[in-house]
């Protein structure tokens, strides 16, 4: 595991990325590197579960017996994504805890059942390298991944967030859509479709169809009322993303709630047509809400058992 602790660099990234061509052709000419990192803006408050999470990050918070942000960070090593960032802020020390050694626990419970079911996060944490920065104050998912760019410097990443827990059909969320990513070498969106109702809640895209589940952006509006939505295709909290967007987002003016919105800088990129759409196979669970967290929990508790694999 190697650490890297990084708050106010974002010039050296900055000037790495100057007088560079457009996102195609740098990948035309292959001088942009491999998708290996994921960005996880993990600075928000989680307010829908206070109490709880006045002290404790709401990332942390236990799918049976492993907290939401270790289940993202296993889908994005699934997908190859190793270098794992980190946006985040007050009161988040207990994500850089997990993701480290704990001596004095190795040492207490060797030998015993514990020690194999720390086993787990333990080979998670060799394979990875982590880096840390920290968004100075929540102004939007725009603002968060911009705050990225000095642990993310000059090349494509993925974007996780882990309010939304994915379960892939066959692959994860985030391998497929690295392998869209191979193909189309542009920014990613994954999609799904919601019922009209909930349009306001999310960022709603217009497409046209291209093939293998995915469609080219033409347009991405952020939480329309179901009348003005364009359609029902929804962006869940899975993104992979050029260089291009910090640019876009340093232009973008404040939107809906008066924060900096990622999907207005993508919708610029879209304008250019440089995102792709990709409808997922697999399902997804809103663990951002109550209902979503327990409807998550009660499905991962019926998998387990299905399997066999449930602590006593």
């Amino acid at each position: 595991m190697r650490r890297v602790l990084d708050n106010e660099n974002r010039l050296a990234c900055c000037a790495g990325t100057a007088g560079h061509s457009t996102t195609r052709e740098r990948f035309a000419t292959g001088t942009v590197t491999d998708l290996r990192k994921c960005l996880f803006p993990v600075a928000g408050y989680g307010t829908r579960f206070l109490p709880a999470t006045k002290a404790l990050p709401k990332e942390m918070l236990p799918i049976l017996e492993k907290p939401l942000v270790q289940y993202g960070v296993e889908e994005a090593v699934e997908a190859g994504l190793d270098r794992i960032c980190f946006v985040t802020g007050r009161g988040k020390r207990a994500i850089e805890d997990h993701f480290d050694r704990n001596l004095e626990l190795e040492y207490q419970t060797r030998g015993s059942h514990a020690e194999k079911m720390l086993g787990e996060i333990d080979a998670l944490v060799a394979r990875c390298s982590f880096a840390y920065t920290r968004q100075q104050q929540i102004n939007g998912l725009g603002d968060a991944v911009l705050a990225g760019e000095s642990i993310v410097g000059a090349e494509p990443f993925a974007v996780t967030l882990v309010d939304d827990l994915c379960f892939g059909d066959g692959s994860g969320v985030l391998s497929q859509m690295v392998e869209s990513f191979r193909e189309h070498q542009c920014c990613i969106v994954a999609v799904e479709k919601i019922p009209r109702r909930l349009t306001s809640r999310y960022g709603v895209v217009s497409s046209s169809p291209l093939r293998d589940g995915c469609s080219r952006v033409e347009s991405l509006v952020e939480k329309p009322s179901p009348r003005d939505a364009p359609s029902t295709l929804a962006v869940i909290g899975r993104y992979i993303l050029t260089p291009d967007i910090f640019r876009a987002l340093e232009h973008t003016p404040p939107g809906v709630g008066g924060e900096i919105q990622l999907t207005d800088a993508l919708n610029v990129l879209a304008g250019k047509g440089m995102v792709v759409a990709l409808r997922f196979r697999g399902r997804r669970f809103d663990c951002g809400s109550i209902s979503g967290f327990v409807e998550a929990t009660n499905y991962c508790y019926r998998r387990r058992q299905r399997t066999g694999g449930l602590h006593a």
